[in-house]
């Protein structure tokens, strides 16, 4: 498909310039991601306090062992935001140009050790806590480098492999648990499908530099219109599931997480279905991927009032 006069450009992409000689701490936070990697960490921690073992909250967030395991985990992600970035210089000199860290001010060099010593890190200390929790992660690690090097260009794919590492994330202190906790894998489910939804928006707004190398991602496998329908029905079943999550809450005297549910979770997602079915110019999408962010945001602020049911 050819990409939408909206998103076409006469630009020639820039080139990468070559690093500098030294690295700052911005530059490496913006290459890790660090507010991404600490909205990872909330979430550990509130699966874990607020879901997993509501009563002895301190108790539960300073054991040793969960210390570790939000460690590894952040080491893993932080690895393959480290990939991405590697595998993506070019194809990030057109989408986001000022946000060109590997190649412009990190050697490529040293970001492909850096990924590797952090994924070995990460795989190793979740292999200490237990076998399980080590090929998880250790899957994840394989699967951030497949993103990066293959399924991020191919039609949907590298959208659900991103959203099941969400997904995968917020079942990690129940891995290590294993309380029986249902509604962490509610959790899961509804991380799952907003993360396919932001992604998806967000190949809308890479279709410019996706376009021009390659890249058979959905919007220029399918074209745009076909690609919204896509992202509203993963958006559709998000809708349907914290409806019913909201409705139980209201109905068995949880008012509280009900109303926070209504009002915080369940109506911004079906303004952001308005705003997706109106979107056709890149700042749209734009906007609708800061709407799945806040939205995440307070889904995952909404277990600090669930009542744990068993």
């Amino acid at each position: 498909m050819s990409v939408v006069a909206p998103f076409s450009s006469a630009d020639a992409a820039p080139e990468p310039m070559e690093p500098h000689g030294g690295t700052g701490l911005r530059p490496v936070a913006q290459l890790i991601r660090l507010p991404n990697l600490l909205m990872m960490l909330l979430c550990l921690v509130l699966v874990r306090a607020g879901l997993l073992q509501p009563t002895r909250p301190l108790q539960s967030l300073f054991d040793w062992r969960f210390g570790v395991l939000a460690v590894a985990a952040l080491c893993v992600a932080a690895a393959g935001y480290i990939i991405n970035d590697y595998y993506d210089v070019k194809i990030d000199a057109i989408n986001r140009p000022d946000r060109l860290v590997v190649g412009r001010v990190v050697n490529r060099r040293r970001a492909m050790l850096a990924h590797m010593l952090l994924s070995g890190v990460g795989v190793a200390l979740s292999g200490m806590l237990s076998p399980l929790l080590g090929l998880v992660n250790l899957g994840s690690a394989l699967l951030l480098w497949g993103y990066s090097v293959r399924f991020k260009r191919v039609a949907l794919v590298g959208n659900v492999s991103i959203a099941t590492l969400t997904g995968a994330l917020v079942l990690l202190p129940e891995l290590q648990l294993r309380t029986g906790v249902a509604s962490v894998w509610q959790y899961a489910l509804a991380a799952f499908l907003l993360t396919v939804v932001r992604e998806i928006v967000k190949d809308v707004e890479d279709m410019r530099g996706d376009a021009q190398h390659d890249c058979r991602t959905l919007p220029i496998a399918w074209g745009v219109a076909r690609t919204k329908w896509v992202a509203g029905l993963f958006l559709a079943a998000l809708v349907a599931l914290v409806a019913g999550a909201c409705g139980y809450a209201l109905t068995h005297s949880h008012l509280v997480l009900g109303l926070w549910l209504l009002a915080a979770v369940l109506g911004p997602s079906l303004w952001l279905g308005r705003l997706l079915l109106r979107a056709d110019r890149r700042r749209h999408f734009a906007h609708l991927s800061s709407w799945c962010k806040g939205i995440m945001l307070a889904g995952v602020l909404s277990m600090l009032l669930v009542e744990v049911l068993r």
